[in-house]
């Protein structure tokens, strides 16, 4: 597998971003809402990763520096959010997530983010085990789902 540095516009995070949302729609009834800037995941205030078999991209993932904010207090100076996790279903099972969540967690460290924080579904059950067995734990809610009852949040120190 080999993980690429891509901007949030190009054709294969496009791809993949509307396969994530298609699976948010058929999990919980609508997308993710909240506000994505492709400009949040420039270096270095950010990153967006996609990994590759075979020159098919079969993963996805990136971060954005977050900070503490008034109306979110989970959010802490030097954090970052994990956005967009996802693994094309064929390729699934694999360990795939794994290795590309340890590949934005040492990027946001090496970019000097202290804590990466994440909100995610109750009904994604393998991603909330993923997360867990990684280390993560739970924190209050944060973001455009803060008070979702289907929203769930977690954070890692770096």
């Amino acid at each position: 597998m080999e993980i690429k540095t891509l901007g949030y516009d190009h054709p294969d995070v496009r791809k993949l971003v509307a396969d994530v949302q298609q699976e948010y729609v058929e999990r919980y009834g609508d997308p993710d809402e909240s506000a994505v800037d492709p400009a949040d995941f420039l270096p270095p205030e950010g990153l967006f990763c996609v990994a590759y078999q075979d020159d098919a991209p079969v993963a996805s993932g990136g971060w954005r520096a977050r900070g503490a904010a008034d109306d979110d207090p989970s959010l802490r100076a030097g954090d970052a959010e994990l956005k967009r996790m996802y693994v094309v279903p064929h390729a699934r099972g694999r360990g795939l997530s794994r290795v590309m969540l340890a590949h934005l967690e040492e990027s946001a460290r090496a970019a000097g983010r202290l804590r990466l924080v994440l909100e995610t579904g109750d009904k994604q059950p393998e991603a909330i085990a993923l997360y867990r067995s990684c280390g993560y734990e739970p924190i209050r809610g944060f973001g455009y789902y803060k008070d979702h009852e289907n929203s769930m949040c977690f954070a890692k120190v770096l």
